[in-house]
């Protein structure tokens, strides 16, 4: 391929609304079980991979003389000996940008052959100025870099936009197959907050994505029970309350041990929510667990565990995976550090939690010690856990005495 003019084959604009489209025909393409079943997060990341605009960007580092030799000029109708130097200019990015204008730009765009990896420049002189070609190579790479710089000033409002556009498009499709079936993708709890009660304890506060068609999926969708995303971000905040209230009340505390605490916990969520029939949401199984069920199933379940070390919590995480079954289910584990460096274990979590093989991403820090996770079921990678790790300080026992249930 010879030089050619650079960035000027395509509009930028129109190419951005060709990808809305794009992104618009893909989401429709997605067989529906997939849909349905697969983590909506995953969907979201594989196609904001696919349809991202990726401005390509020059490798200077890189830049290397690709030929230099001997050639014969045509000069006023004679041939005299002269010398071609291609000098390959490396990047990384998407190569068909190169032929897409930018909303500025020259009536000089930079010239150059594209290759896969490369933009060739050619030079051929009569003469042996190589500060000359160094010039003519710098000032065609400036100005590629101006045109590409241009273009991402474009481009960067649709890549910004582009994870809620998919977001919202595969929302709508879903939305649309589920009403087709008369189904809702999640049935609901039979819990709601006790009206009338004050806030217990109300303590004063001062890019590799899977694709699409590696994304497996099982049997047929079936809605499923789902604790909603303010029930649960409300019984995260109870939790937390309870233990600001044993930093406050020190000695009310220090001689508990897991269940005794728990007990504490599980007073107080009851105290803000009731079910239907008993009353109670929340209930024991088991020797350290708080739960919510529905049907024989958990829907919730939250963990209280003294800081005992990395192979313990990985463990407790493991125990907490068996509770749960359904569909998009939410829990918590609450750590107790006692007798410990309480910042050498925060930073111990962070690491050792990103261990667990069914850990799948960070969800962020909403404070110092409060940990957000996805984890995905052991025996269904579609089905995953948010789950919210709190760790806290406790009161330390007194000498001489001992912490109950410890």
């Amino acid at each position: 391929m010879s030089q050619e003019f650079l960035f000027n084959e395509y509009q930028i604009i129109g190419i951005l609304q060709a990808r809305d489209k794009a992104v618009q025909k893909r989401v429709q393409s997605i067989a529906s079980n997939t849909l349905l079943n697969a983590s909506e997060d995953d969907l979201v990341l594989a196609l904001v991979e696919e349809f991202l605009v990726n401005i390509p960007v020059i490798k200077d580092e890189e830049i290397y003389i690709a030929y230099a030799g001997e050639v014969q000029v045509d000069e006023d109708s004679f041939h005299v000996p002269g010398n071609k130097t291609v000098i390959a200019v490396p990047y990384e990015g998407d190569t068909e940008l190169f032929r897409v204008q930018p909303q500025t730009y020259t009536l000089n765009p930079p010239r150059g052959e594209i290759a896969r990896d490369e933009i060739l420049l050619t030079y051929v002189r009569t003469d042996q100025d190589a500060e000359a070609i160094k010039r003519e190579y710098q000032e065609t790479v400036n100005s590629i870099k101006q045109y590409l710089s241009s273009l991402a000033q474009t481009v960067s409002q649709f890549n910004s936009q582009l994870e809620g556009h998919v977001r919202s498009q595969l929302k709508a499709r879903k939305d649309r197959l589920l009403a087709d079936a008369g189904m809702r993708a999640a049935i609901g709890l039979p819990m709601k907050r006790r009206e009338g009660m004050p806030v217990t304890y109300a303590v004063p506060v001062i890019r590799r994505t899977p694709k699409i068609e590696e994304i497996k999926v099982g049997d047929a969708f079936k809605p499923e029970p789902a604790l909603s995303k303010e029930d649960y971000e409300e019984i995260v905040r109870i939790m937390k309350n309870m233990v600001q209230v044993m930093e406050l009340s020190p000695h009310a505390f220090q001689n508990m041990g897991e269940e005794d605490l728990r007990f504490h916990f599980l007073v107080q969520l009851n105290g803000a929510f009731k079910g239907n029939a008993t009353g109670e949401t929340f209930n024991f199984q088991g020797k350290t667990d708080i739960l919510i069920r529905v049907n024989g199933k958990n829907v919730f379940v939250a963990e209280c565990k003294f800081w005992k070390g990395e192979k313990a919590l990985l463990g407790s995480i493991d125990q907490l995976l068996s509770y749960l079954s359904w569909r998009d289910t939410k829990a918590a584990m609450l750590v107790f550090n006692r007798n410990a460096d309480f910042t050498a274990v925060l930073a111990k979590i962070a690491e050792i939690v990103k261990t667990h093989p069914h850990y799948k991403r960070d969800l962020g820090k909403s404070d110092e010690s409060t940990f957000r996770y996805t984890f995905v079921q052991p025996n269904d990678i579609n089905r995953e856990i948010t789950l919210s790790l709190l760790a806290f300080d406790v009161p330390i026992a007194s000498p001489g005495t001992k912490a109950t249930g410890d």
